[in-house]
């Protein structure tokens, strides 16, 4: 029913995350009567992703194909010896946006997910290992998500970890109740989180 053109690029979009039919057509539609230039920026975007964007050797973070390593870890001010370890990419700038953490960052690139084919060997677990010998690191931070996966993903790093690097100090980030949220509305995995992690005044 729809202009060929017009059903080829809703079918693109839906195969986007958290994007539906109607959401698709939406974007597609609002693409049509927006200026041209505005789909070619967008077209241009996309064509130059996968070749201007590369995987950094060393952290695994996203960075620019014309760069050799990641610059939060090439900067002589990031203390090599302290590296957090988060699942994704995109999870590194939410903890940079804090302006908090001034170390290292390493990507798994996923967590444990044997239903879904994601086993230790798939994940940079191995890299990690390398980098606490060669960087001397002091201290693995784990940010994995607080999922299931994620937990099980802590787990495996701390236990691999201290037993091939009894001196190495493995830590988690904390979780509990976030500032400015009243008990009542709290649910009842954060509430327990909070007792368990709770902290001496």
């Amino acid at each position: 029913m729809l202009p060929e053109s017009l059903q080829s690029l809703i079918d693109a979009l839906g195969h986007l995350p958290g994007v539906g039919p109607r959401s698709a057509e939406r974007y597609a539609y609002f693409l049509f009567k927006s200026s041209p230039d505005l789909s070619e920026k967008l077209a241009v975007a996309l064509k130059n992703l996968h070749s201007g964007v590369k995987s950094c050797p060393k952290t695994f973070a996203l960075i620019d194909k014309n760069d050799e390593v990641s610059p939060l870890y090439s900067d002589s001010a990031r203390d090599k010896s302290l590296v957090l370890v988060v699942e994704e990419p995109l999870d590194i700038y939410a903890i940079e946006q804090t302006h908090s953490f001034k170390g290292t960052y390493h990507v798994l690139g996923g967590a444990l997910s044997p239903i879904d084919g994601i086993t230790p060997d798939k994940l940079h677990i191995s890299e990690l290992i390398s980098r606490v010998k060669d960087d001397d690191v002091k201290e693995v931070i784990l940010a994995t998500n607080p999922s299931v996966e994620g937990e099980s993903t802590a787990l495996l790093l701390q236990k691999t970890l201290t037993e091939k690097y009894p001196e190495l100090t493995v830590t988690r980030l904390a979780r509990g109740l976030p500032l400015g949220v009243d008990l009542s509305y709290a649910d009842q995995i954060t509430l327990s989180a909070a007792l368990e992690h709770r902290t001496a005044l």
